[in-house]
């Protein structure tokens, strides 16, 4: 391929690479615009992704070497020029790979690289003069792809090189200053890059916690309401099948059903508000007389046993949960006669077993949605919870907690972004 068809391919290149830029710049602006009218004119967007068009006005430090060769001042222009040329090209492809991660860690762009330093060493030695101004380039260049513990070391070989170069070429006075500022270009863009980078990572790892913030909220969401609903109704229609049994021969027991099924439903509105509100605090006591109604409407004897000091508020919340999920199972599922509920609390440990002597070919599936939320809850909490078929008939649930609950603020927070 001749020079012309590789310079007529790289012109394309850089065309598409611009038009690319424009519409990254046009795309970004329009998520300033829509940030700015979600956020009350506040900038939550890091702007427009780094391209290699941020490092090209440096290419302005070559504009005396070109000079040199336009005015007939540098010797076999022919060799200058192509040398101009090659590097220019090099440093665009190097500078144009350094915002892509895996380009800028591949094989190609540390060749690149390293072409770059030798073609700036041959300018430095055969001119001198405007063409030493290639090494804080190339120290720009090397800023921009090489990252890690070795960027230092390689910024201090790389200017001491170009000074001691400058120094046999121009003299000793002039090395430092080549030397400084190709270490300078190095390090800054080194820096420049890599807080970018950072910061871009940082945006990306807090709206992944904010996403997996709202799906936590959105099964938690689902279970209480899966609790809730599912007890409710299980309990206003075991009411309602005995209001209807009870209307015949019984009217004053099926107007007590009648308003039992009136309170279940107040009480329920009252629950699910206070779900949505997530300030929901259930109360073993609480559930635990509900059970009692519950199991004594669909014709279960109910035997409670409590024993053991009092529990935490949390602790209670969460056996509440657990005595509800069993209660609505045996109401629905079981065909039991008897369900025995027994707390006990002894040292730091409380256990909550719930048996009926039902079916357990009737009684529902160990990994059901209400017991797979409640296993989830309790481990979360440093419990446990079992349930399957007990060995004497029946379905039995057990669930352990520890009296005292875990301390939340020892937990890794995970912040909740709510968009109003």
């Amino acid at each position: 391929m001749s020079w012309w068809a590789q310079a007529r391919r790289r012109l394309r290149a850089a065309t598409a690479a611009r038009r690319q830029w424009k519409t990254d710049m046009a795309r970004a602006k329009d998520l300033q615009r829509a940030s700015g009218r979600k956020c009350g004119g506040r900038d939550e967007h890091a702007g427009p992704p780094p391209t290699g068009f941020a490092l090209l006005p440096w290419l302005l430090l070559g504009l005396g070497s070109f000079s040199n060769l336009l005015q007939g001042k540098a010797e076999s222009p022919w060799i200058g020029g192509l040398g101009l040329f090659v590097f220019n090209s090099l440093y665009v492809y190097v500078t144009f790979r350094a915002f892509d991660r895996e380009k800028r860690e591949s094989l190609a762009t540390r060749l690149a690289l390293l072409t770059m330093g030798l073609v700036t060493t041959g300018l430095a030695v055969g001119y001198g003069g405007n063409w030493l101004l290639f090494f804080p380039l190339l120290g720009l260049a090397t800023g921009a792809t090489v990252r890690g513990r070795h960027l230092g070391r390689i910024g201090l070989l790389l200017a001491a090189y170009g000074a001691v170069l400058a120094g046999l070429r121009e003299g000793w006075r002039e090395a430092p200053n080549i030397g400084y500022a190709t270490f300078l270009s190095c390090m800054v863009t080194a820096a420049i890059l890599g807080l970018s980078e950072a910061v871009r990572e940082l945006r990306a790892a807090r709206e992944e916690l904010a996403r997996r913030a709202v799906e936590k909220e959105r099964l938690r969401f689902s279970r209480d309401l899966h609790d809730l609903l599912g007890h409710t109704l299980s309990v206003i229609v075991v009411k309602s099948e005995a209001a209807r049994r009870l209307a015949g021969r019984d009217l004053d027991a099926a107007l007590a059903q009648i308003g039992d099924i009136e309170s279940v439903g107040r009480q329920a509105l009252t629950e699910i508000r206070e779900a949505v509100t997530g300030y929901r605090e259930g109360s073993l006591s609480t559930e635990l007389t509900r059970a009692r109604s519950a199991l004594a409407a669909a014709s279960v004897e109910p035997v409670v046993r409590q024993s053991g000091a009092p529990l935490a508020p949390q602790t209670e919340a969460l056996l509440g949960w657990v005595v509800r999920e069993a209660v609505t199972n045996v109401v629905r599922h079981s065909h039991a006669t008897r369900c025995e509920i027994m707390v006990e609390s002894a040292g730091e440990r409380v256990r909550l077993t719930v048996t009926d002597n039902g079916t357990p070919t009737a009684s529902p599936a160990p990994d059901g949605t209400g017991l797979r939320g409640l296993t989830e809850r309790l481990s979360t909490a440093g419990g446990s919870l079992t349930a399957g078929p007990s060995p004497a008939g029946g379905f039995t649930v057990t669930a352990e907690l520890p009296t005292t609950p875990p301390d939340p603020a020892t937990e890794d927070p995970i912040p909740v972004v709510l968009e109003s």
